[in-house]
């Protein structure tokens, strides 16, 4: 298939500010760019070719659009896998796979995956729901404390809590979970693996992100992280075999925990590209919105190494804010070298929502990771 003039057509699943960014790097090939979302107001809308409004999780919808497109992907996990899997049927190219889809789409399932093929993973339970849980902490099957998710729709750090206290359980919404063990961990890292159909394999350097302590929320992306080099290469070696295991194609970012005693666990992995990788776009010789697109289209994929050490900072709406979105003092920040902001284009803030990022490149890390705390302090996401 000829990507550089031609009538293919590629569909998008969710038209959020991943898919804003991937479309971004379509404007390198010569492909129309087809996205699907329910919102009207969806980032993606000002920057593909056709948007059509509605439900992910619809047959119907998602299968009626697939019908017009070449090759699927997604930037959010929730998407009918049933229309998906009709549609691969019958010829669409699907990455990733409905299949490889399945084993993540659910933590639940996720988690038993892990175990299943001997992958480090926290010890854990699972739960029809909160009264199953509640009865298992009666019986000290699972002791305080824990870490609760919901199996399925969690994001962004909704659907997760750390239960401290048996009151802590009193609020838990009635939904299938897992209680996970509490790692003692030194750093939460990632590694985002890029691959194509034809096998062709790379992973980006192993990332260390800092997380806000009340919204669980990735506040800071360093890369690289600031780990020794034995534990970065073994991070790097088990997001490689997460990969062949779930048998992707694309990006599949791999969160994990480096434990006190240097033992690398995983976490959990998102299969389209992540905020973990958004410091690709200025830091790295190919960004990770590219080399999902190289990839998806079963191109050569890009080096995945890094020109210069990169910060990522999330900027997310303030506290006791919601409404009409300001960036309050982002001018500020623009005459500051090597600071690129990204706005998603959301026009509504509410306290934590994800609102844009701004990277800091800079050959000295200590230095990039100093002017990250001040633009951190400097720009307010914040309401009329």
């Amino acid at each position: 298939m000829n990507y550089f003039s031609s009538d293919f057509k590629l569909g998008i699943l969710g038209g959020g500010q991943l898919g804003k960014m991937l479309l971004s790097d379509t404007r390198k090939f010569d492909i129309q760019t087809y996205v699907l979302d329910p919102s009207d107001e969806a980032p993606s809308k000002i920057a593909c070719n056709k948007f059509f409004k509605g439900d992910l999780m619809d047959y119907e919808t998602v299968y009626n659009f697939g019908k017009q497109v070449d090759v699927i992907t997604f930037e959010i996990e929730l998407v009918n896998l049933e229309a998906l899997t009709q549609l691969e049927n019958e010829g669409v190219k699907v990455y990733p796979s409905p299949k490889t889809l399945k084993g993540i789409q659910n933590k639940g399932v996720q988690k038993d995956f892990y175990t299943k093929n001997n992958i480090p993973t926290a010890a854990y339970l699972r739960f029809n729901n909160p009264q199953d849980l509640q009865q298992s902490v009666g019986k000290n099957e699972m002791t305080i404390p824990f870490v609760w998710k919901c199996t399925e729709f969690g994001y962004d750090g909704n659907g997760v809590k750390v239960i401290r206290q048996i009151s802590d359980m009193d609020h838990l919404p009635n939904v299938e979970c897992i209680a996970e063990t509490m790692v003692p961990f030194k750093n939460e890292l990632a590694v985002i693996v890029c691959r194509n159909p034809s096998g062709e394999i790379k992973t980006y350097p192993v990332v260390e992100m800092e997380f806000h302590p009340e919204a669980n929320q990735v506040e800071y992306v360093i890369c690289p992280a600031r780990i020794d080099e034995k534990v970065a290469e073994k991070a790097r070696a088990i997001a490689l075999n997460v990969s062949e295991k779930f048998n992707h194609v694309g990006l599949l970012a791999v969160e994990m925990f480096q434990t006190s005693d240097d033992e690398i666990l995983v976490n959990e992995v998102a299969p389209r590209p992540h905020n973990s990788g958004h410091y690709s776009i200025e830091a790295s010789y190919t960004s990770q919105f590219e080399n999902h697109l190289r990839a998806i289209l079963d191109l050569p994929l890009g080096n995945t190494d890094s020109k210069v050490a990169g910060v990522m900072v999330n900027l997310v709406g303030a506290e006791g804010f919601s409404g009409d979105v300001v960036y309050e003092n982002i001018e500020t920040i623009l005459g500051w070298n090597g600071v690129t902001p990204h706005i998603y284009g959301k026009k509504q803030t509410r306290p934590f929502r994800k609102m844009g990022h701004v990277t800091i490149v800079n050959e000295n890390m200590n230095e990039a990771r100093r002017i990250a705390e001040d633009v951190k302090n400097t720009i307010k996401v914040i309401s009329l």
